[in-house]
């Protein structure tokens, strides 16, 4: 575990990108930055899972528009990683940044 504010993080790199991703904010880059949000998975409207990213947050950078991303710090993409992302794309139209 990496800390990071008090902040506890699963790796270096996802600290290290938080880090980045506070700076980005103080910038004006980015804003409403959140820490792990979940997202409930469903298969014919029953719960099966969630998905915990690492980091959501509205990206500011393009001028006049402004749009959710959500992030996750990936080394090694698991199985189970998969499934969730393709379920994210599915339920949410959601495309996971992986950093």
């Amino acid at each position: 575990r990496t800390y990071v504010n008090g902040i506890p993080f699963a790796s270096k790199r996802e600290a290290n990108r938080y880090t980045l991703l506070l700076l980005l904010e103080r910038g004006g880059y980015l804003t409403n930055l959140e820490l792990q949000p979940v997202y409930p998975l469903e298969v014919n409207g029953k719960v099966v899972g969630k998905y915990v990213a690492d980091f959501r947050y509205l990206d500011c950078t393009e001028k006049g528009k402004a749009e959710w991303i959500v992030e996750d710090c990936k080394g090694v993409p698991t199985p189970v990683y998969k499934l969730k992302k393709r379920m994210m794309d599915a339920q949410y139209g959601i495309t996971i940044r992986e950093t």
